[in-house]
């Protein structure tokens, strides 16, 4: 048995696409969404570049093609130099960078050096497909082990935690 990602789900984890998703729900599904979008600022639309500029200190910026928690700046936790330099890469290639929120993750508890504390987390849940749509009861979580950090990825210092559905 193995576990993989379907055959070209990586040409749709360009970071750009978060902001056609409802768009692409109503085109191909012919359905309004049902959960809200994170709103997506795509820093190629020069009014969408110039409110993300001027509010640097505000919002997440992503490189589009970056994974792993690399090519970020949180506004919130980043230094006047560090946003200086954002400006700069977003003005050398816009299309390269998109903006969103800085969104107040869920908490867990978790037992770090031998104390309860509370960190950031994030699920990712599984979901089987095959003859039927399968979700599977519980996930990943991920952990920002950091205190303070939002993220939670394992390359950037996260781990994870085992999430389980005790009853529907």
């Amino acid at each position: 048995m193995s576990l993989a990602n379907a055959i070209g789900t990586g040409i749709a984890d360009d970071k750009a696409l978060y902001a056609y998703v409802p768009a692409i729900i109503r085109f191909y599904l012919g359905e309004e969404p049902i959960l809200s979008n994170v709103e997506t600022y795509l820093l190629s639309d020069k009014t969408q570049r110039d409110y993300v500029l001027d509010h640097l200190d505000e919002l997440v910026v992503k490189a589009v093609g970056e994974s792993g928690g690399y090519g970020m700046l949180i506004g919130p936790q980043s230094t006047a130099e560090q946003r200086a330099q954002f400006r700069d890469l977003i003005l050398m290639d816009p299309r390269n960078y998109i903006a969103q929120p800085t969104l107040a993750l869920s908490r867990a508890p978790c037992f770090i050096e031998g104390r309860v504390e509370a960190r950031h987390v994030d699920l990712r849940p599984y979901i089987l497909f095959g003859e039927q749509v399968t979700i599977v009861p519980g996930g990943l979580t991920r952990v920002a082990l950091r205190r303070g950090s939002l993220v939670v990825n394992s390359s950037q210092g996260g781990g994870s935690k085992d999430t389980w559905v005790l009853a529907e």
